[in-house]
């Protein structure tokens, strides 16, 4: 398999040129980071080509890196039936917008709805790009490493008045700083039993 996929990514590398910035293998999995701009290109070569044929396109999701200066990463999960591999496809951004693949993947548009949603990363030409999991009216972007988490209201509805009510969110338990270095947080140095692996290393010596 690791042969295989070094082979698709020399081949992917190779046709795509300077669309793309980077690519590895690991895990059983090909990941090519590539040009925000090329993304509707990148991800037509892979789905058409031949030698790849990503037909699914199994997940678009982001992830938020504050310390980079580009710290939205749009992460495209595909899945190639006739090869039984997977591709991943980065691009970075800073908050620019991200041209859409809705023309390429029908399925990316409530995709990409979720990721501005919940990152406020933009997507260019998305022709119904809205708020998918948030309420109407809500502001800020929840999966933002940034986001405050409290502060807001949470909206339920109400059997006793019929009715949409919006209450302030209410934590289920205290808000607590995790210190690893406690013995209520984390694992110990010694987990019981470990004692008598030193007592039978003793008596062998």
């Amino acid at each position: 398999m690791n042969t295989a996929l070094n082979e698709m990514k020399e081949a992917i590398t190779d046709a795509l040129g300077d669309s793309v910035l980077d690519a590895d293998c690991s895990g059983g999995e090909l990941s090519i980071v590539v040009k925000r701009e090329d993304i509707p290109r990148v991800l037509t070569y892979l789905r058409d080509d031949v030698n790849c044929q990503f037909k699914i396109l199994v997940d678009l999701c982001g992830v938020d890196y504050p310390e980079r200066e580009q710290r939205f990463e749009v992460v495209y999960h595909m899945l190639s039936l006739v090869h039984n591999c997977r591709v991943r496809v980065k691009t970075r951004t800073a908050g620019e917008s991200v041209p859409s693949v809705v023309s390429v993947f029908s399925t990316a548009l409530w995709f990409e709805r979720e990721c501005w949603d919940m990152f406020g990363v933009p997507f260019s030409d998305n022709p119904d790009l809205r708020r998918i999991l948030t309420d109407y009216g809500f502001e800020g972007h929840p999966l933002r490493k940034d986001f405050p988490l409290t502060g807001f209201v949470e909206v339920r509805y109400d059997d006793e008045k019929k009715r949409v009510v919006y209450e302030p969110v209410k934590l289920t338990q205290d808000f607590r700083t995790f210190d690893f270095l406690s013995p209520w947080e984390g694992q110990p140095p010694l987990l019981p039993g470990d004692e008598k692996a030193d007592d039978v290393e003793g008596e062998g010596a």
